[in-house]
């Protein structure tokens, strides 16, 4: 699964005004219906879920090219101009909490388009279980508060969420494709997109980490006194600045603060947990009450008491058309993104009624623009 590149998301304050909105709205209904219709649904969500592409998108759209609000508003207009009796697909959340209204969006959808309400608990523990995922299995500084929730009528479904970190102000960008991963708890993004690589993060969805998973639910599934004895155990030796000297060899100039055992644990949880009996560790991840401070802990017992080691590497992984919404880097060219609005709108009409050679003319028109 590559990652590679880096993109600067800083958090810019502000809105988009009515009259960028109003044409973002427009070009994003029209660059959607010139896709579904050449490609499909299941390209235009492979399209979205890929952190270039959709930053390209954002920068046609004459957004930040490097604004945290280049996934926020962009994903906001996406969601205004997709149609789902129209296009047999819809997006769903959002920012703060619009995110919070996802699951009841995904049935009001699922119902008007007759999805079966097996494929509606599909995604809705999709939904579920790629917040969880990106903001507790993977811990790297970042708090999730925008989840976008993009899903078709046949069962295709894309995540695309970020998160910040309060003490620098960037943000990151998660992307998930259901076509393009094969396990919740085994390297599920399909992309992670931020501002750079950090030194140390706790990723319990490494392959590295698969061992520290097991031991994880071993731990949770034997009873709670062991558990707490061996958590007081690290915690006084946390105290005792013993963690220096351990963890040293394995990542040379780790800071002891990324092995902060948590200050305390739901210890009523984790009965809870012990009663239910997970059988592995997505059915771990999956049961609610389980955030970061129990999964961390998990994994630093496993670590330091059963040598399973977790995984810390970090799993993080532009082009203006119209220029940005705050002069950079030109002020954006009102008629120009209008035409080109305009010109794609006239493109689909017509293919739809059998003039594909237009959209051909297009095409061949990008090929050759590219090449100069």
């Amino acid at each position: 699964m590559p990652k590679t590149g880096i993109a600067n998301l800083p958090l810019h304050g502000g809105k988009a005004p009515r009259w960028l909105f109003r044409r973002m709205v427009s070009l994003s209904q029209a660059v959607t219906d010139v896709i579904l219709l050449e490609y499909g649904k299941k390209e235009l969500l492979r399209k979205l879920s890929n952190p270039f592409w959709f930053q390209a998108l954002a920068c046609v759209l004459a957004w930040d090219w490097h604004s945290s609000g280049a996934t926020t508003v962009t994903c906001g207009a996406l969601k205004e101009a997709i149609n789902p009796e129209k296009h047999g697909l819809a997006i769903v959340g959002g920012k703060g909490k619009a995110s919070k209204k996802t699951l009841e969006q995904i049935d009001a959808i699922g119902e008007l388009l007759n999805i079966s309400s097996s494929k509606q608990a599909t995604f809705k523990y999709a939904s579920r279980m790629a917040a969880k995922i990106d903001n507790a299995a993977i811990q790297d500084g970042h708090s999730l508060y925008h989840h976008s929730f993009i899903f078709t009528e046949d069962g295709l479904w894309s995540v695309i969420q970020q998160g910040m970190n309060e003490k620098t102000n960037y943000a990151r960008r998660y992307h998930w494709f259901s076509d393009r991963f094969r396990s919740y708890i085994c390297e599920p993004n399909n992309e992670i997109l931020g501002e750079k690589r950090q030194p140390a993060v706790l990723n319990m969805t490494s392959v590295d980490s698969v061992n520290a998973q097991k031991i994880s639910v071993d731990l949770v599934n034997d009873h709670p006194r062991h558990l707490r004895g061996d958590w007081a155990l690290l915690t006084k030796h946390c105290h005792q600045h013993t963690l220096d000297q351990w963890i040293s060899p394995h990542v040379p100039q780790l800071p002891v603060p990324c092995l902060d055992m948590p200050r305390t644990l739901n210890w009523r949880k984790m009965q809870e947990i012990y009663d239910v009996q997970p059988r592995n560790y997505e059915e771990l991840i999956a049961l609610r009450g389980v955030g970061p401070s129990t999964i961390r802990a998990l994994a630093l017992i496993a670590d330091l008491v059963y040598n399973q080691k977790a995984s810390w590497m970090d799993p993080i992984k532009y082009t203006f058309a119209h220029g940005g919404k705050d002069g950079v880097p030109y002020p954006v060219d009102k008629p120009t993104m209008d035409e080109s609005t305009e010109i794609l709108h006239m493109a689909v009409a017509q293919a739809e009624i059998g003039e594909k050679e237009k959209l051909r003319a297009l095409q061949s028109l990008h090929a050759f623009s590219r090449s100069e």
